[in-house]
């Protein structure tokens, strides 16, 4: 069954909460609000400021987990004081998830590549999430949305590495490139479920560089925005954020598709779609 998607080509703050809620679900209990902190150095990440009317109503928790490879965020100590520097707990409740060890594993038996995702094990915290994600490109996911969100995003240090190696997390570099996406979209797989589709997604067409916001030597964006996409299934809205790129009347568009098609980008929502936890067939509801 196709899912719904509203999209907005007005890019504010305002509109990003005006279609959260058409999303027309409440989120309940404990929300955890996962965004992506941004890298030192970083130009092209969406700010605490762009976010705050959305969290502000939703009144959740913005969580983050600590990265898998050197730069500001790869420890907690050096995490905390970025996330400061950057403003996100001067507005909002912050969780460094994984901290602390040990990491909470999310069984995935259904898993093509990881049967086993290791998360931040604050997770075990919240009832019900809300996915920020900035629509970009990804030196090594050809695109960075909602599955990367959910799968990178909210793995622990040692998780990222052990979805980046597709379950051999000394090869976080080498593993074999389609077998690392797959092992996003497992892992993705795993955190829908532990939520029981308790989650919102947000895709924000905006600042889209080739380079993700973990770079701290970023490209500058390489085409127009294009808009705000929100979602319940993870799946039709990085599809749609695909299209809309494909059916963009913009010659920067090529450089984003080159990097896309270079790394397989489409074949992270494949995988997804194959293990069955959304769609990639939608109705776009322009607003």
């Amino acid at each position: 069954m196709a899912a719904k998607v509203y999209f907005s080509r007005e890019i504010t703050p305002e509109k990003v909460l005006e279609l959260y809620k058409m999303a027309g679900k409440e989120l309940t209990g404990n929300i955890a609000i996962k965004l992506h902190s941004g890298e030192e150095g970083n130009q092209n990440f969406l700010k605490p400021d762009f976010w705050k009317p959305v969290i502000d109503f939703v009144g959740g928790t913005v969580v983050e987990c600590n990265t898998a490879y050197e730069g500001e965020r790869n420890t907690t100590e050096k995490h905390k004081a970025l996330l400061t520097r950057h403003g996100w707990d001067a507005y909002f409740k912050v969780d460094l998830m994984d901290a602390e060890d040990p990491d909470m594993v999310l069984e995935i038996p259904k898993g093509k590549q990881i049967q086993k995702n290791y998360v931040g094990k604050h997770l075990a915290d919240y009832d019900s999430m809300l996915v920020l994600s900035h629509f970009k490109g990804h030196p090594m996911g050809g695109y960075g949305g909602a599955l990367k969100q959910l799968s990178i995003g909210v793995a622990s240090s040692f998780g990222k590495a052990y979805i980046h190696g597709a379950g051999e997390p000394e090869k976080i570099w080498t593993a074999d490139h389609d077998a690392f996406l797959e092992s996003m979209a497992d892992a993705a797989s795993s955190v829908v479920e532990y939520f029981k589709g308790n989650v919102i997604y947000v895709n924000v067409m905006k600042n889209m560089s080739v380079d993700c916001d973990c770079c701290a030597v970023a490209e500058d964006p390489c085409m127009k925005d294009i808009g705000i996409l929100v979602s319940l299934d993870p799946i039709a809205i990085d599809q749609a954020c695909l299209d809309l790129v494909y059916a963009a009347d913009d010659p920067g568009r090529d450089h984003l598709i080159e990097r896309i098609e270079s790394r397989n980008g489409v074949h992270t929502i494949e995988a997804a779609a194959a293990l069955g936890f959304g769609s990639r067939e939608y109705d776009l509801v322009e607003v």
